[in-house]
């Protein structure tokens, strides 16, 4: 979890940093403890009115596609710099046209036990062509929860920021600001 101020200085910095004409907008720049997300728009292509919609479609990832090879060496460049300095993996997406991509991205592996009944519930999900693996069915069911909580997820999030801000203004707190923006260590 990062504060917003620690968010604020990951955008301004990507901000900063980036090619003046590599996006349009910097739309979004997400981190947790394994990766920074940089997210920006990018102009979409010319289109007559009277495209179809799969013509649309095929040339907003034509255009997608362009860009990811075009800017390839710049955003590396750029990702080397920031993996450097922040301790984590930079991912690129962008959106254009409406549409919303993402290049490549941490897939990161997250331990847990489940009991007979959650485990039956996963299996539901694998039997029922949903996904996968069990792996699958807990990444599906987190999106679910993700996109039908975003408010409540939002407040438990803002409660976190006021927890943390509140810990560095403690005593003894000298060195732990600096550490918490690599990640905490797990315990």
């Amino acid at each position: 979890m990062i504060t917003d101020e620690q968010r604020e200085k990951l955008r301004g910095w990507f901000t900063g940093r980036l090619p003046d004409d590599l996006f349009e907008a910097l739309v979004e720049v997400v981190a947790d403890r394994e990766e920074i997300t940089v997210i920006g728009r990018i102009p979409g292509p010319r289109l007559t009115g009277d495209v179809s919609g799969a013509e649309r479609e095929a040339a907003v990832q034509g255009r997608i596609q362009e860009f990811r090879e075009r800017t390839r060496e710049d955003r590396v460049a750029v990702a080397r710099e920031a993996e450097h300095q922040f301790r984590r993996k930079v991912s690129w997406g962008v959106e254009c046209d409406g549409e919303r991509a993402l290049f490549t991205h941490v897939a990161a592996p997250v331990m847990t036990r489940l009991r007979q009944p959650e485990r039956q519930v996963l299996d539901t999900l694998i039997a029922g062509g949903v996904a996968r693996s069990r792996s699958d069915a807990l990444a599906w069911c987190v999106r679910l929860v993700q996109r039908h909580t975003d408010d409540w997820l939002s407040e438990l999030r803002e409660s976190l920021e006021h927890v943390q801000r509140v810990r560095e203004r403690g005593p003894d707190t000298e060195g732990v600001a600096e550490s918490s923006t690599e990640g905490p260590e797990d315990g």
